[in-house]
């Protein structure tokens, strides 16, 4: 029985650890500008032992103090929290194969050499596809951009290259609203949001929620006269706010919902979202070294899940300051939200807090690998 709580109802056994090192982390992160603030939620063997916020919106000192409920731009975390899971259910399902042409569901898109790309290449961020464009010097309507997605040339041979591509997820997120007839953001909303209960995940939220969303920065290139969407992402804005690759909102407390589901196999209170074989097939490594939209832990070298994670274990970051990693082997999972991109995207210093985050989660938790003498 998983235990999701708020930071007012942690789970009992959170008592045996110390949690001390870690809120000193986070706050020493706040000091040094980091980001303005954080929400922190920890999953572990099914229980929520720890979920805290630290900060303020801003950093200005009469600023709201953030808490567990404050909403945050996800990013691409979008990626693997809506647009990924939307398409597990219909792989499932038999609505969409992973080996079919991407040209299949988007005809427009088989021009240039790109009639071999496939939905896995897709996912796996080996279509060959650039990585990003902005789109809005050249386009004026979602219509637009994806024809310049259709006429783009390719970098290199599908499934020779991983390059991580905004663009891929920008086609899936369409192929979803093509196979279905609804929005991307119905999808999420019919298939998750609603069935978990996670209330303040949502796409393009109102206006009437703007004092529970943390700030990023201005965006002082849109080019049209038309309102900008919130959404940190220009192409995702672009987009209308509801696209493949950026533009959920969301909480700890929901992502808490969602990541326990997943790590229960696909399923939670009798509802199944998706079986285990579909999430296995999800979290296969290829020689990519990527999952089909996850990303895995580098066996060496860095990682922005520490050291201490297993090789097993998977994950996504966003641009804005968020991150979700999830170590099946250790059965934990750590959620962090934050608006590091507030007031400017040039700060990259939360480049050095993922690692020590997640390395200090583990020591608190007393998981580290016990030194040899």
């Amino acid at each position: 029985m998983l235990c999701i709580g708020s930071s007012m109802a942690i789970a009992e056994n959170a008592l045996a650890y110390t949690f001390k090192p870690l809120e000193r982390a986070v706050e020493k992160a706040v000091e040094d500008s980091v980001f303005p603030g954080a929400s922190l939620a920890i999953l572990y063997k099914g229980k929520t032992v720890f979920h805290k916020a630290f900060g303020k919106l801003t950093y200005a000192p009469n600023s709201t103090p953030v808490d567990t409920t404050t909403i945050y731009d996800l990013a691409s975390l979008t990626k693997a929290v809506a647009t990924t899971s939307i398409v597990m259910q219909l792989v499932e399902r038999d609505s969409l194969s992973l080996q079919a042409p991407v040209a299949r569901y988007l005809p427009d898109f088989g021009k240039n050499g790109k009639k071999t790309i496939t939905i896995e290449h897709l996912l796996r961020h080996t279509s060959g596809l650039r990585a990003h464009s902005f789109y809005a010097k050249s386009c004026a309507t979602p219509e637009a951009l994806f024809s310049a997605i259709a006429a783009d040339t390719l970098l290199s041979p599908p499934g020779t290259t991983t390059l991580y591509s905004d663009l891929g997820f920008m086609l899936l997120g369409k192929i979803v609203e093509t196979i279905t007839g609804k929005s991307l953001a119905s999808n999420f909303q019919e298939r998750f949001g609603k069935p978990l209960q996670m209330r303040s995940s949502m796409f393009t939220p109102p206006p009437s929620l703007s004092w529970r969303i943390a700030p990023v920065d201005k965006d002082t290139l849109w080019p049209f006269t038309s309102p900008r969407p919130l959404v940190n992402d220009q192409n995702a804005a672009l987009l209308g706010g509801v696209a493949g690759h950026a533009g959920l909102y969301s909480t700890t407390g929901d992502l808490l919902r969602m990541t326990a589901m997943v790590m229960q196999g696909g399923s939670m209170h009798s509802h199944l979202y998706f079986q285990k074989s579909t999430l296995r097939t999800f979290l296969s490594r290829s020689k990519s070294a990527r999952a089909l939209g996850w990303d895995l832990r580098s066996p060496e070298g860095y990682s922005s899940a520490g050291d201490y994670f297993s090789n097993s274990s998977y994950g996504h970051l966003g641009f804005t300051g968020t991150s979700l990693w999830i170590d099946p082997e250790k059965e934990l999972a750590v959620i962090l939200l934050s608006n590091r991109v507030y007031p400017t995207a040039e700060n990259i210093r939360i480049r050095k807090f993922r690692p020590l985050l997640h390395n200090t989660v583990i020591q608190c938790l007393g998981l580290q690998p016990r030194q040899t003498k």
